[in-house]
């Protein structure tokens, strides 16, 4: 995990939000702050208590952990992944395997 700057942070919420779909007023008021509170931790005025990143972060449904993957856009997605990839048998997951060796542009062994 790289170190994140107060910069940073608001640019990685802003994001998340902006996946969301919601205006940071709306999200503001969902986790029970003022109107302008994820404005200003945005706008890089503000950071937020411990107590309210945790808000944060089950508002935007990931971990405080996945907040901090900077190099992962959609850490959401990832965990999701991973959940679905625990119930596949083997001949499925070497399908899988086979799928994303080919998306990335790596050479694969077939199936």
């Amino acid at each position: 995990m790289n170190d994140m700057d107060k910069s940073s942070f608001a640019d990685r919420l802003s994001r998340f939000r902006w996946r969301k779909g919601i205006s940071a007023r709306d999200m503001s008021l969902s986790i029970g702050q003022n109107p302008g509170y994820i404005n200003n931790i945005e706008s890089g005025k503000a950071l937020p208590s411990m107590a309210s990143f945790f808000y944060i972060c089950e508002y935007l449904g990931i971990t405080p952990a996945e907040f901090f993957m900077v190099d992962q856009d959609c850490p959401e997605r990832i965990r999701e992944i991973d959940e679905n990839l625990h119930q596949l048998n083997e001949h499925d997951l070497k399908a899988v395997l086979y799928l994303t060796d080919r998306m990335l542009g790596k050479p694969n062994n077939g199936l």
